[in-house]
């Protein structure tokens, strides 16, 4: 599902040179491994921070959830919870909390974690970076005794068995007194787990390391560690896996799967998948005071201008040639494979490529052409726009040549700003953009996602925005009100597709497509991963632990690999590029719980 600090440090960068890596390399256990290549940073471990895909990718494998989505059909499922119940006014919500389970240091998981880990999102700003929407309408949070948790809201609330936090140990955690201290991102602290994994071990920029928790509840994994490796981009992560080096990637580009499908030792997976890909425009970024904050252009205030912008892009031509056709044309905010609360334009609503429309709406709203054809505004600037998205990204790649040339057709000067992935998140953060790619993990309740395009996830200061967009619509905040407290799922999803309507109309952003996830893994190593949704569902980042908890070793293959404790990651090549700053990650505040891209 969807804030920004950066901590003040000198930064110190070092190339080292170092051989290829051996893939028969002995895990720290001498025991079964799974090799997962991630190409995206990891930004925090800390549960409360993290917020990029592949940090509440791994964090799911370290916490439970009081209840979570099912592998089968994204439906409710026991977590930490075995059951819950409503009152008759639907303002109390008590939750069975199952007996047995115990943290990692052997201490007894009980109400009482859940208690303190949702108290201390409701208050402590620092803690509700990533989390702090779900909370928003809680009126208490109790244990009466260790297996009962009591939830009172201030208004009914529809998401109320989507709670997607992970519940952490309170006698670790009561103990951190700033949530933006570096030591949330170390081992002793994260360590401390009751999921599927645990983690042993992080080396910013280069490896997480996790072992199969063997009291987990559940019971133990198939396989008996699990690596997270960085790698700088997918041809990297790709290299490696053909050299059975990792045995899990993902988001491929088009060229890469299909050169994967059909070769011995490899299977691909092509997913209906949960994320859809936007270009962000940046509506006049603001904090919560309604002060305005970055340095976007003022242009793109006038809705008409954004309208126009989206007229002048051909979606369907960067599915087709960026995304090899891998990915079904974008409109509302929840995509397809939820079909419940999936919206779709009108033939008549639809941003149609049509360039003469954008070149007469732009006349229309005051940006005429100058002699050099850029637009001018009403302010006598020429129309001149950044386009930001991350160099390691192959769609940010190639779509920005197009949409710099489909906006130029236009009169708009377009200059593009190809950055690493932390900067994209820092500057979408603090307003710093005109227009950006970016692109959102959804969940199966829609509620998380509507509650980031609201005025109450504004940021409270520059520089820290839960807002997935800075959007503020009084028209779509009623909206969302309205279907957060439906418990008629028919009432519901009808507000929730309103919703989407009202996003769309005023385009703070331009959905481009959802993407079809792109995976490729070692069959000769594991048979089999579950999927999320059954049949036709992604591997890797679902809505849950599924795939890594039941990934099943083949039959007589090599269930060793890995990499050995202490060893240096080879970055897809000879050269690996360590940052580090005070010895530990970057700590910046995050904008979501769950799956920026």
């Amino acid at each position: 599902m969807f804030r920004r600090w950066r901590a003040g440090a000198a930064v110190l960068a070092a190339v080292l040179v170092a051989g290829p890596f051996a893939p028969a390399a002995q895990a720290q256990e001498g025991g079964k491994v799974l090799r997962v290549a991630l190409v995206q940073e990891v930004d925090h471990l800390n549960p409360f921070l993290a917020s990029f895909a592949s940090s509440t990718m791994i964090g799911r494998m370290t916490w439970e959830f009081l209840t979570l989505p099912s592998a089968e059909d994204n439906t409710p499922s026991p977590g930490l919870a075995t059951s819950w119940k409503t009152s008759d006014d639907k303002l109390t919500w008590t939750y069975t909390i199952r007996q047995g389970v115990k943290w990692s240091d052997g201490q007894p998981v009980t109400a009482k974690d859940a208690a303190f880990t949702l108290n201390r999102i409701m208050t402590d700003k620092k803690a509700q970076e990533a989390n702090g929407t779900y909370v928003e309408n809680f009126a208490s949070v109790t244990a009466p005794d260790d297996q009962t948790l009591v939830i009172r809201t201030k208004a009914p609330q529809a998401s109320m068995t989507a709670i997607d936090v992970p519940i952490v140990p309170e006698h670790v955690w009561a103990g951190i007194g700033d949530m933006e201290d570096a030591k949330t991102d170390t081992v002793p602290v994260v360590g401390v787990g009751d999921g599927p994994f645990l983690i042993t071990e992080y080396r910013p920029n280069e490896l997480v390391r996790l072992k199969a928790n063997p009291d987990y509840w559940r019971g133990k994994a198939k396989y008996d560690e699990l690596q997270f490796i960085s790698y700088k981009n997918a041809d990297a992560a790709v290299n490696a896996l053909q050299n059975n080096e990792v045995d899990l990637v993902n988001r491929l580009t088009p060229t890469q799967f299909d050169a994967l499908t059909g070769k011995s030792g490899i299977a691909t997976n092509k997913a209906n998948g949960r994320r859809y890909r936007e270009l962000l425009m940046n509506p006049g970024a603001q904090n919560a005071d309604r002060r305005p904050i970055g340095d976007g252009n003022a242009a793109l205030r006038d809705v008409r201008v954004r309208k126009a912008i989206a007229q002048a892009i051909d979606s369907q031509t960067l599915i087709d040639k960026v995304l090899g056709g891998y990915g079904q044309l974008g409109g509302g905010l929840l995509p397809t494979s939820y079909p419940r609360y999936h919206w779709d334009p009108s033939d008549a609503q639809r941003y149609k490529f049509d360039p003469a429309a954008a070149n007469a709406a732009l006349d229309a709203a005051g940006y005429p052409k100058g002699a050099d054809g850029t637009r001018v505004g009403p302010d006598g600037k020429p129309l001149e726009l950044r386009l930001l998205g991350k160099a390691s990204e192959d769609f940010s790649l190639r779509a920005a040549d197009y949409v710099v040339s489909w906006l130029g057709a236009v009169g708009i000067k377009v200059t593009k700003q190809l950055v690493s992935d932390n900067e994209v998140d820092d500057r979408t953060n603090a307003g710093t953009y005109d227009l950006a790619f970016s692109g959102w993990g959804t969940s199966p309740d829609p509620d998380y996602t509507l509650a980031k395009q609201t005025c109450a996830a504004l940021p409270a200061s520059s520089g820290s925005s839960s807002s997935a967009s800075f959007f503020c619509d009084p028209q779509f905040d009623a909206l969302y009100q309205q279907e957060s407290t439906e418990l008629d799922p028919d009432k519901r999803a009808d507000l929730v597709k309103q919703a989407q309507a009202r996003y769309y109309d005023q385009v703070p952003s331009l959905v481009i497509d959802y993407d079809n996830p792109l995976e490729a893994y070692r069959s000769d190593r594991f048979s089999s991963f579950p999927k999320q949704p059954a049949n036709d569902g992604n591997i890797m980042e679902q809505s849950g632990y599924w795939s890594f908890y039941g990934a099943t070793p083949a039959e007589g293959g090599s269930g060793g690999g890995g990499l050995p404790a202490g060893a240096w990651i080879g970055i897809g090549a000879a050269v690996v590029v360590v940052v580090a700053i005070g010895g530990v990650t970057v700590a910046r505040r995050k904008k979501t719980a769950d799956d920026q891209e």
